[in-house]
């Protein structure tokens, strides 16, 4: 395969900041805090950038969703060696709203208009740890995909993949064009060196895309879930959960629950 690979590369707090809830309790503190690009979406820029270096591959793309700032995290793939980076700017209260699904939909869209061989992201991200991205933009696709890969090595257009299950490890191969979702141990991240983030300063090759009605990007970025605490909802506590599934299927909407709980 000598085609394009899709590197998508996730604006969350740094993994060394302390997480702070919210007062209202709908999510935590972002404002003023230290942002970095996911620790997966490291490791499938890593890997990305190791099969170009191969010329397995001739170009790599990093794809990121979010606010201006997401272009610091494109920059930083840059530096790490990707080609050029796409931002989709979804900023404000959209940004809230932008979820797996959404973001599994801008993904495909980009792959087509890419003509995109591969798509490699992050197993999951740190901040939601929703582990959906990868498969769905796969199922929108019709592409075959490679989960939790701690090994992947190119023949031809096939793929081998060695796999972590619970059951250990599973070794498969699958065509391209594909979907492969990278693991903690499927390599190491190199760092950015300091010539290179000033290179990727100076030129910043990074498209900018809006997700609007004029553009094949056009997703439906409207709430999918409420976040209520357990106090607010009818019917009080409910050891079985028989009273907190009723009200969830009452409602119109799917609710994310906060559920205190308590292990002995």
């Amino acid at each position: 395969m000598s085609g394009r690979v899709l590197v998508g590369v996730k604006r969350v707090i740094d993994y060394a900041v302390k997480i702070r809830v919210k007062p209202d309790n709908t999510g935590v503190v972002t404002d003023g805090v230290k942002h970095s690009m996911n620790p997966f979406c490291e490791i499938a820029v890593e890997e990305a950038v190791k099969l170009k270096e191969k010329k397995l591959i001739k170009e790599v793309v990093a794809v990121s969703c979010g606010p201006q700032q997401s272009q610091e995290t494109i920059r930083t793939a840059l530096a790490m060696g990707a080609d050029r980076g796409i931002h989709v700017d979804v900023s404000g209260k959209d940004y809230e709203n932008l979820g797996p699904l959404q973001v599994s939909k801008i993904l495909a869209a980009l792959a087509k208009q890419e003509d995109a061989q591969l798509i490699l992201l992050g197993k999951q991200a740190i901040d939601d740890d929703c582990n959906q991205t990868g498969q769905m933009t796969a199922a929108l696709l019709d592409w075959p995909q490679g989960t939790f890969a701690s090994e992947v090595s190119l023949e031809g257009d096939k793929i081998n993949l060695v796999r972590e299950i619970d059951g250990g490890l599973e070794h498969i191969k699958i065509n391209t064009p594909a979907v492969i979702t990278a693991d903690l141990r499927l390599n190491t991240p190199r760092y950015a060196t300091l010539p290179n983030i000033m290179d990727s300063l100076m030129n910043n090759e990074t498209e900018l895309h809006k997700p609007n009605h004029r553009t094949s990007l056009c997703v439906g970025l409207i709430p999918l879930f409420e976040t209520v605490a357990p106090e607010d909802m009818q019917g009080g506590t409910d050891r079985s959960g028989a009273m907190l599934r009723h009200t969830v299927l009452q409602s119109g909407k799917p609710k994310r629950i906060i559920l205190s709980c308590l292990c002995i």
